[in-house]
């Protein structure tokens, strides 16, 4: 681990777009290849949007959508495997917890495949029930809807 005294943790700052495409490479299969492109888009439309890093390496990454009210999901939450065990994944969720733009949403949610147990320690709980997904990407074919028989008179 390197030395905690070097971290700094930025909130809606700039993020090095070919640093976060290879901090994903690295440390996340759900994350590979990303467009830098469709980087720049999702965090475009994200806040807040929380880097850390050790000096000028981008060391991790987290970032969140909401409404501001109901509803908010926290997104591409990732360390490098160098620093882990140092309590910095736990200060990255909380820090994107803590903005303003969370405080009065009434639900937070976050998707894991195998991190259940770290964020159990930080208060989510598992929730079998409200999960859906829709894979968008293959509904991308044209369609014609035909009205013409729907309508009677």
């Amino acid at each position: 681990m390197k030395d905690s005294r070097q971290i700094q943790f930025c909130v809606n700052s700039t993020v090095a777009l070919d640093q976060l495409q290879e901090l994903f490479n690295l440390t996340a299969f759900w994350a590979k290849d990303r467009d830098i492109q469709d980087l720049s888009i999702a965090i475009a439309n994200s806040e807040p949007v929380v880097s850390v890093w050790d000096k000028s390496r981008l060391i991790g990454f987290a970032r969140a959508t909401s409404d501001g009210i109901y509803r908010a999901t926290i997104w591409d939450v990732v360390i490098h495997p160098d620093y882990r065990g140092a309590g910095l994944g736990s200060k990255l969720v909380e820090t994107v917890l803590s903005h303003p733009r969370l405080q009065r949403v009434e639900r937070i949610y976050l998707t894991t495949t195998h991190q259940q147990h770290f964020y159990e320690k930080i208060g989510f709980q598992a929730n079998s029930t409200t999960t859906m997904v829709l894979d968008n990407r293959q509904n991308t074919a044209c369609f014609t809807l035909n009205t013409q028989n729907s309508v009677k008179g």
